[in-house]
Formats: structure tokens, sequence, C-alpha cells
């Protein structure tokens, strides 16, 4: 029996970049809808249902993305709200590559420190991306410092990770101008830059002058760095004393983690994938 994947878009039109890998990780078919929105869901999740027996829904799977990762999120309710019983099919939510490069985040600064006695900054941090570093930070054991320019925002963050996950390990703050940042870095064993393409958050000075700091990580691969000193395909690479990752040096590993969590959905047919299923994968490829 074919492998179908039904891929559920709310952009105008659907991701070429999910579709290709959607393929590569073993699905036979693909069925793609773009510009969809939440009253469409459900007729579309029922022909999946219903055309293959109990037996064989684990051949049929949904994968929901995206740009607008709120709006996806919306989706992947409707389609768990369409299931009843053991009728049901695997789902992944990875809008705009939020849960797999997240999940590559943690475990590349995995690689270099231990978490669990580690605290990290995360610049950026209320973005979709910097929102599951941060949540996948605490549950690995991590003090996070998540910091936007506003307090507000930040401080909102934090409560909704520290209530979800029944701890107090993230703390938001505000840091916009460089003195802020430098002062948060003296006390970080770990630095995430998760803000907006082309903005510098740190420049390199403040980079090699925190002593106490092992590793940093720059999510953006459009100039200038978000990070000062950093490539796209650093990977492990030393700027000074820090050990540094770009965007394309954390980009394989979110790769390799995609495509196993597509490979996964065929295996049963109750699975759901959002930021802490994947980061399970993340850790294993």
């Amino acid at each position: 029996m074919q492998k179908i994947m039904i891929q559920l878009d709310t952009d105008q039109h659907a991701s070429s970049f999910d579709s290709i890998t959607a393929i590569d990780a073993g699905a036979d078919r693909l069925l793609s809808y773009s510009r969809v929105a939440p009253d469409q869901v459900r007729s579309i999740v029922h022909g999946a249902m219903f055309t293959r027996g109990t037996e064989s829904l684990k051949n049929t799977a949904i994968f929901v993305g995206g740009s607008n990762v709120s709006a996806a999120e919306q989706l992947l309710e409707v389609v768990q709200d369409s299931f009843f019983g053991p009728v049901r099919v695997s789902v992944m939510l990875d809008a705009n590559g939020c849960n797999t490069t997240a999940s590559a985040v943690v475990v590349c600064l995995e690689k270099q420190i231990t978490l669990s006695s580690a605290t990290i900054v995360v610049m950026g941090s209320t973005g979709p991306v910097g929102r599951r570093v941060c949540k996948l930070l605490s549950l690995s054991g991590a003090k996070v410092i998540a910091t936007s320019r506003s307090k507000e925002s930040a401080e909102k963050l934090a409560r909704g990770i520290n209530d979800s996950l029944k701890n107090d390990s993230v703390r938001g703050v505000q840091a916009n101008s460089p003195l802020d940042k430098a002062n948060l870095l003296k006390d970080a064993d770990g630095l995430v830059a998760c803000g907006s393409a082309g903005v510098e958050l740190v420049d390199e000075s403040t980079l090699r002058k925190s002593e106490r700091l092992q590793v940093a990580i720059d999510l953006n691969a459009v100039p200038p760095a978000g990070i000062g000193g950093v490539e796209a395909g650093n990977k492990a690479e030393r700027v000074g004393h820090v050990y540094t990752y770009g965007a394309i040096g954390v980009g394989g590993l979110k790769m390799k983690t995609h495509r196993a969590a597509v490979e996964s959905l065929f295996e049963s047919n109750d699975r759901v994938l959002k930021e802490e299923e994947i980061f399970e994968i993340a850790k294993r490829v």
C-alpha cells in the first residue's frame, strides 16, 4: 500500500521545501493543499480517515505547515478534533520549520555543555522558534533568560512556559542596549540568537569578552549576522574561546530531524509530532 502524505499549508503556495522533504522521507504520494483555512480542514481529514481500514491508516499522514505558525496551530487543532477513537492518522506540525529548528538548536547546545547545570540566554525569544527553544531548554533542565525588546512580552512568555511545565526555570527580561546584553552574558554558558533576519543582536567584541560563555548559536542566515563573527556555515567553530554554530551549521541536523520525523509518521496511525516529540527524534538522529 502506498504511503500518502497530505500537506496542509496556510500560504498561497504550499511549501516546496516541505513537499520535497516529504517525498525524500518516503512518501509515495503527496496531496498538497494551499491557503487552507480552519473551516476547510475537517472534510480533508475525514477523507483521509475513511478511505482506508484501521490497520492501513498508518500509511496515511498529515503535515501541517506554512509561514504563519499561529495559523498552522489552528489547523492542527481542527485536525485533532476531527479524529475519534482509533480512527485517526498521524500528524506533524512544523510550520516555518519552527519545531525541527528549535530541536536541532538544543541538541547542538547539548553537544557542548551540560544543560542541566547551564544558564542560556535566548535573544529574540518571543518568535516561533525562540519560544520553542526556551521551552525545550527548560525541559532539559537549563535556566533560561528569555529576552525581548518588550519587557511585557518576555515576561508573558516566561510565565506561559513556567506555568505549563510547572517550574520557574525561565526568566523574561528586556534587553535593548549593548550594555544590557553584555551584562546578561556575563553569567551565561550559552547564547541563542533567534532574532529577525539581518539584525545584529550581539557584536563580535561582546561575544569574545563574555568569559563564561561556551557556545553561541545564530539562526540568522541573512547578513549582517545575528551574532557578530559567526558565519552561517559555522559548526562548532571557535570565535575566540566560544564554540559557534550558524544557521547552515544547525541546518544539517534540522534536515535529518525533519526527514526522520516524517518517516516516523508512517510507523503508526496515532502520532502527534510537535516540539517535544520532534525534540526526542532530534536527539536520536
